[in-house]
């Protein structure tokens, strides 16, 4: 048997050694160490306020708890089973070094209310970082937007050639993929910055205590209002989840539609050797592993969001020991996002497109079918008319084995007599792009507008 710092008198006997192995979460919440720390010494300071602890007291309760963590940062505290979590591993060291004074730091506070707090410093946190790296591959985008803008490529539906678009459009594409993720983790950040320390095990506390000093030392926005929502809430555990899930979807997207552009088929870009790997056994091989990883990664994610939902489904108010298994799957999740996306910002700077390659096969497609159509609309035929009109002029050129720009008056003649020369104008890729006028197409002077204004937003 073992006997735990948690279990008070009430209990005949120590732990069943089993038990210990199967209870406890240090070997993953070792993580939140500093934010334990650093919630401690806020608390232990509101105490001192409130006459709660002596001046002397807090300060050898501050002095230590900053001594403990230098010790954790050498690597030097044993983290041992029986002591079930980071939080009273620190305690229990608080204690053999302070003795009664460190056995007050726990007054007016459960580990529900401390891990929670805890939990959301860390994410908080790592949310900040998250959103740093975002903002580094947006730029990493922007940069190519200037270097590329000369290249026109197929844009695609169905995975079919669609449209003729600026390089440049494809990756602004991207930065609002991304800005679409740093507006939720902004969003989410909001309900991650609320304060729960102090609240207790569910119902508060009858110890004339302070909570929004507490809250405000640790930088929290709010104070949560509600001590039984505080033991159970996992929201923004879940939230923050999600959020890492749709960055991942984006990663794969991107990784998926360079890993296809990188093949000999398409030959659109030259990804970076650095970010390759070869083959055992066929030494041509240059394979784009990472892009495969991060693709393959967003599969973890995703289970971690499907693993949270499932974990909180069906408990009741307010705290249940199932809750201490909402670390693993979002540590994990962090990892892995922040990982994707410190490999992505390089990939996405040093890769290069292969300018000769999509050139020669840009009149394949027919991406200047719709021009065509928008161009006869303008000319007063119906869209459906024009639409099938087209389709039938796009059969022919194909009979032929030419590109719409190679027809003659007299061939598009044939098909209607209001087709002249002046089509000319909207034929061919280059000329397709020049024809856009809505606001956010790929019509050079669009293009260019929306580069300034993401400019001036990311730097």
């Amino acid at each position: 048997m073992s006997e735990s710092p948690s279990r008070s008198g009430v209990f005949s006997t120590g732990s069943d050694e089993r038990l210990v192995a199967f209870g406890e979460s240090i070997s993953f919440d070792h993580r939140l160490f500093r934010q334990d720390i650093r919630g401690s010494i806020a608390h232990a300071r509101m105490l001192s306020q409130q006459g709660l602890l002596s001046d002397q007291e807090f300060q050898q309760i501050h002095d230590t708890l900053s001594d403990i963590q230098q010790e954790i940062e050498r690597g030097e505290m044993e983290f041992r089973p029986e002591l079930e979590d980071i939080h009273m591993h620190i305690e229990s060291r608080l204690v053999e070094r302070l003795g009664d004074v460190g056995r007050k730091l726990h007054t007016a506070r459960s580990r529900n209310d401390q891990v929670n707090t805890d939990f959301r410093l860390w994410i908080r946190e790592a949310l900040d970082r998250v959103d740093s790296l975002l903002k580094q591959l947006q730029r990493a985008f922007l940069s190519r937007c200037e270097a590329d803008f000369d290249v026109i490529l197929p844009a695609y539906t169905h995975l079919q050639r669609a449209q003729p678009v600026l390089a440049s459009h494809y990756w602004l594409a991207y930065i609002e993929k991304f800005q679409r993720d740093r507006d939720r983790v902004a969003d989410c950040r909001k309900r991650v910055n609320v304060c729960g320390l102090g609240t207790a095990a569910c119902a508060g506390t009858s110890l004339p205590i302070d909570r929004q000093a507490t809250a405000r030392e640790l930088g929290f926005e709010a104070v949560a209002a509600n001590s039984i929502d505080v033991s159970s809430d996992r929201d923004f555990v879940l939230e923050s989840a999600f959020v890492l899930a749709m960055i991942a979807e984006h990663l794969s997207g991107w990784a998926e539609e360079w890993i296809l552009w990188s093949t000999v088929e398409f030959n659109f870009i030259r990804l970076p050797h650095q970010f390759c790997t070869g083959s055992s056994i066929m030494p041509q091989k240059i394979n784009p592993d990472t892009l495969e990883l991060t693709r393959g990664k967003t599969a973890r994610v995703v289970g971690n969001l499907h693993t949270l939902l499932v974990l909180v489904k069906g408990l009741p108010l307010a705290y249940n020991r199932d809750l201490q298994e909402d670390k693993p799957p979002l540590f994990d999740s962090f990892d892995t996002v922040e990982a994707c996306l410190g490999l992505a910002i390089p990939i996405v700077t040093q890769s290069q497109l292969q300018r000769e390659s999509i050139s020669s096969r840009l009149d394949a497609g027919y991406l200047d079918a719709t021009t065509l159509m928008e161009f006869l609309i303008r000319r007063g035929i119906p869209q459906r008319t024009a639409h099938h009109l087209v389709g039938k002029i796009v059969g022919f050129a194909q009979s032929r084995g030419i590109p719409l720009s190679k027809l003659t008056e007299e061939e598009l003649k044939a098909f209607d007599e209001r087709l002249d020369e002046s089509l000319l104008d909207v034929l061919g890729a280059e000329q397709a792009v020049k024809a856009y006028q809505s606001f956010g197409s790929s019509q050079p002077d669009q293009v260019r507008s929306q580069i300034l204004r993401w400019s001036e937003q990311l730097h």
